[in-house]
């Protein structure tokens, strides 16, 4: 339950059938790793995303572009919403095969790629591998802690048949503290201030506006080996909100 205190002030029900509403989101079209080895091409064609039945559905197929053996989508409200604090929810439900690699994070207006990362900051709200089914995962990343240097700040449920069910994925960011909820119950929590941890910039650099992505990559350093015959990958999102604390 979203507390007096909180204000709806974004959000998707994906009411409108066909593309995504251009007016909250962008479709990134680009291939080439992304820092990780992905597989994929995202592309802004219909058969990789589209809205359909008040659904949001993001596709990676078995499909030669660019170079790439498969396409996919990326979703970003990068230059159209983004945010310093508050509650985002995502009511998603994910694809399921080896070499799926579905994403619910968010990326700092100031970071211009790999140059940048991860000293910029990143928020993952929801991340699933599919050679590890039904386990979800919740992290942070900075200078000192990321996935790089094996410090990352993150902790993972196992939910019950996440590529069957839809589940609700929750971030709440305040100045002090990250909490992670997935349908109602805290995973995790992340505090600035926790013994041990660096305070500053490079330890904690998320004081300032973020953009949400959904994003369905294909194999990769943690997606891993793909089992071709598993895909199509979708991952479907049923709605998108977003609560700020009133002023």
């Amino acid at each position: 339950m979203i507390k007096d205190e909180y204000c709806l002030v974004w959000e998707d029900s994906f009411d409108r059938e066909g593309m995504p509403d251009p007016e909250k989101w962008n479709c990134v079209v680009s291939g080439g790793g992304f820092g990780n080895h992905e597989l994929q091409f995202y592309t802004a064609e219909p058969e990789n995303v589209c809205v359909e039945g008040g659904k949001l559905r993001i596709t990676a197929r078995k499909q030669e572009r660019d170079g790439h053996a498969y396409t996919s989508a990326k979703l970003t409200t990068a230059g159209k919403a983004d945010w310093q604090y508050g509650k985002v929810q995502v009511r998603a439900k994910l694809p399921k095969g080896k070499g799926s690699w579905p994403a619910i994070w968010m990326m700092p207006n100031d970071c211009r790629g790999d140059a940048d990362w991860p000293l910029c900051g990143e928020i993952d709200i929801m991340e699933h591998v599919g050679w590890d089914q039904n386990r979800v995962h919740a992290t942070i990343h900075s200078g000192l802690y990321n996935h790089r240097r094996k410090t990352q700040r993150s902790s993972s449920v196992v939910l019950e048949d996440v590529s069957g069910v839809f589940h609700d994925y929750e971030l709440e960011w305040t100045p002090e503290a990250m909490r992670f909820r997935y349908d109602g119950a805290e995973i995790a929590c992340f505090y600035r201030e926790e013994p041990g941890f660096e305070t500053g910039k490079t330890g904690w650099p998320f004081d300032k506006p973020f953009y949400l992505i959904l994003n369905v990559a294909v194999g990769g350093d943690w997606g891993g080996e793909v089992e071709a015959e598993a895909l199509p990958f979708t991952m479907e999102v049923e709605s998108v909100r977003v609560f700020q604390k009133k002023v």
